[in-house]
């Protein structure tokens, strides 16, 4: 059963919040008191992750979603406020990453992961904003250590991530004066389903291995810092990029 109730009459909306991190945020937001939108484009993952949340009584529904499609970002934005009044956080964590040196890549990776990632989080911040500007909100964008030191053998997904790091600034700055904090968080490695399915189980041990804190993160340990990040105790926090990553890029 869910007990906190720091978000209670709230309605968090979570992209990509069917499974791994995205899923972890959605229960937070849950176990908080929230209202959750659940956006993504897998149907059966994202009704059962509404049912799990129902079953420990929370209140979460399931929109399906492509964040690159701006009709259905809009249509996700839109359905929020029909069904609950109001939009106040959002996660935006939608994304897809694929592998491969930059003279392998094809045009059509590029597309593909920057229409997701980098395009799909400035979609989603087009509508989110709107809707959060009548009470205020907090939006946490999910980039990633990649968008900060690179990646060998993930470029595009690298400078997606950067992307998103910039625009959250921007967007932290233009909308600073008008009750919406913007930030974003960069995990490290994170026990994930594309955790396991872009890393061969071999390279696993050698990664753990060049974390300071010797081990990889929890999807868990990203989301308590969403909500940190959405709840008054970061009242003072926008433009902010908060790594998650047990100390990696410290070295």
């Amino acid at each position: 059963m869910f007990y906190s109730r720091e978000f209670d009459g709230k309605v968090a909306l979570v992209t990509g919040g069917s499974s791994g991190i995205g899923k972890a945020i959605a229960f937070a937001f849950a176990s908080a008191g929230a209202n959750i939108v659940i956006a993504g484009r897998r149907v059966a993952e994202g009704e059962q992750t509404v049912h799990e949340i129902c079953e420990r009584g929370g209140e979460a529904i399931f929109v399906k979603t492509d964040v690159s499609q701006e009709a259905d970002v809009k249509a996700l934005v839109d359905k929020t406020v029909e069904v609950y009044g109001r939009l106040d956080y959002a996660c935006n964590n939608a994304g897809v990453i694929v592998g491969g040196s930059i003279t392998t890549l094809l045009e059509s990776d590029w597309d593909r992961i920057t229409n997701v990632n980098l395009k799909g989080t400035w979609l989603c911040l087009k509508y989110e904003i709107p809707a959060m500007l009548q009470q205020g909100g907090a939006i946490v964008n999910i980039a990633s250590i990649a968008g900060i030191t690179g990646l060998v053998g993930f470029s595009i997904y690298s400078a997606s991530k950067g992307g998103i790091i910039a625009l959250t600034q921007t967007a932290a700055m233009e909308y600073a004066k008008s009750g919406i904090r913007i930030n974003a968080v960069s995990p490290g490695a994170i026990q994930t389903e594309a955790l396991n399915m872009n890393i061969p189980i071999d390279q696993l041990a050698y990664i753990e291995a060049q974390h300071p804190v010797g081990r990889i993160g929890q999807p868990e340990e990203v989301a308590n810092a969403v909500t940190w990040l959405c709840s008054e105790k970061a009242s003072f926090v926008t433009g902010h990029n908060m790594v998650i990553d047990g100390g990696y890029t410290a070295q």
